[in-house]
């Protein structure tokens, strides 16, 4: 690895971001110790920062000097930012994710007007029983693997992709290679041929799936984004329905996924906790807020630009610089949620809540459907295997790749009788 860039006196050095994806709390502790805001070197030595105390980052997610357009990304503007590099993506999707403004509320109200309240509770019931069904699965797994089976492959991950893809009206046969394809793409460590070929399949897969659905549409959601108007008559058009539906898919299940898996191995490590939701002292609403503090599905995610030279607790951003959102550092922040910040607790008495789901106008969109998927998901799990427990010492458990998602690639369980 190369060592980080020289600094000026008095100038707080660059952070290297792994690309491979270590545990980020320890460097976390380490880097906000030192303050709210840390410069970071991206991949491909690309200068940005990372905003990682719970204040500074709240104020940084609701200013109206920063935004989330590549047309404010210096580095991009500036044409160095190639093809293949692992994060462009993030930064050049069309659609939701990377609009402003008027634009941006215009997307949000068209998808929306398809992505109801009410269509997730709907979907309730439907969860419940998918959730069972894979328990089925994972119970068929563990006998077949002497006890122990991967609860993240057979549980974690078929649930909220299943749910996400039911919601999209997408075909099963195409659901596995959604999953890879989505992992990729968030994925930090991956080379430049492989980012463009991975890009390339992806978006010629959901142009396909898009087409079929405008030649014969359903009930479902992409039916609906294709046939939803806002109320002056614009529609989606071709390049942010596909930015849509990958943003869609990839936050769909992605985040939901790591929040499950996260959640298990919290309960599994912290079985006082876990008793109370079994007696019923906490409930599993709980431990999923809980989780999504403590643990947060996403560690920085990319990118926010201010328009204008911008100082945030202090220090200095820059116009046009990729901004990293440190949701996990701000979840145990100890400014904000106590000097036992580091400690996993359903009694917590929070008069802070949590920046995990964003903040602000791009605030997740998903969040009552991800809320309870996960609620659904860890009450079916424990209640039909109470006594559920890690196979493996968690300090064992292989990370996932990259700085953006953070969880575990694998999860493996013994689930008891």
């Amino acid at each position: 690895m190369n060592a980080p860039k020289s600094t000026a006196p008095g100038r707080r050095a660059p952070h290297r971001l792994d690309p491979t994806g270590p545990c980020p709390h320890a460097v976390n502790a380490r880097l906000l110790a030192e303050g709210a805001v840390t410069p970071v070197l991206l991949p491909g030595d690309i200068d940005g920062m990372a905003v990682l105390g719970h204040d500074a980052l709240r104020d940084f997610l609701s200013h109206p000097d920063v935004a989330k357009g590549p047309q404010h990304f210096t580095a991009l503007s500036e044409g160095r930012i190639p093809d293949g590099w692992p994060l462009r993506t993030f930064a050049t999707l069309p659609g939701m994710m990377t609009a402003d403004g008027a634009d941006h509320r215009r997307l949000r109200a068209l998808v929306s007007s398809a992505f109801t309240a009410r269509r997730v509770e709907e979907l309730r019931p439907r969860v419940a029983t998918v959730a069972a069904g894979l328990l089925d699965g994972l119970a068929e797994a563990a006998e077949r693997g002497d006890g122990v089976a991967d609860l993240r492959r057979h549980y974690a991950l078929p649930l909220p992709l299943g749910v996400i893809c039911e919601l999209l009206g997408v075909d099963r046969a195409h659901q596995d290679r959604l999953h890879e394809l989505s992992a990729l793409v968030v994925a930090t460590d991956i080379g430049p041929d492989r980012a463009v070929a991975v890009n390339r399949e992806l978006l010629e897969l959901l142009t396909a799936i898009a087409a079929a659905k405008a030649a014969d549409p359903r009930d479902d959601l992409t039916s609906a984004l294709i046939a939803a108007r806002d109320e002056d008559g614009d529609r989606l058009g071709p390049h942010e329905l596909i930015g849509t539906l990958l943003l869609l898919i990839v936050a769909g299940h992605e985040t939901t996924l790591n929040l499950v898996t996260n959640a298990v191995r919290a309960l599994c490590s912290h079985r006082d906790q876990l008793a109370l939701v079994l007696d019923g002292r906490a409930s599993w609403s709980d431990v999923v807020e809980e989780t999504l503090r403590w643990d947060s599905p996403v560690s920085y995610f990319p990118f926010r630009y201010p328009t204008r030279d911008l100082t945030v607790d202090g220090t200095l951003i820059p116009r046009g610089t990729p901004v990293l959102a440190g949701y996990a550092a701000a979840g145990r922040d100890t400014k904000a949620h106590g000097p036992d910040a580091d400690r996993f607790d359903l009694t917590r008495t929070a008069t802070v809540k949590h920046l995990s789901l964003g903040h602000g106008p791009h605030y997740c969109l998903g969040a009552p459907l991800a809320r309870m998927e996960a609620a659904v998901a860890l009450e079916t799990l424990f209640t039909r295997f109470p006594g559920l427990d890690l196979a493996v010492p968690e300090s064992e458990l292989p990370r996932h790749s990259g700085f953006v998602g953070n969880s575990v690639r694998t999860l493996p369980v013994r689930p008891g009788g």
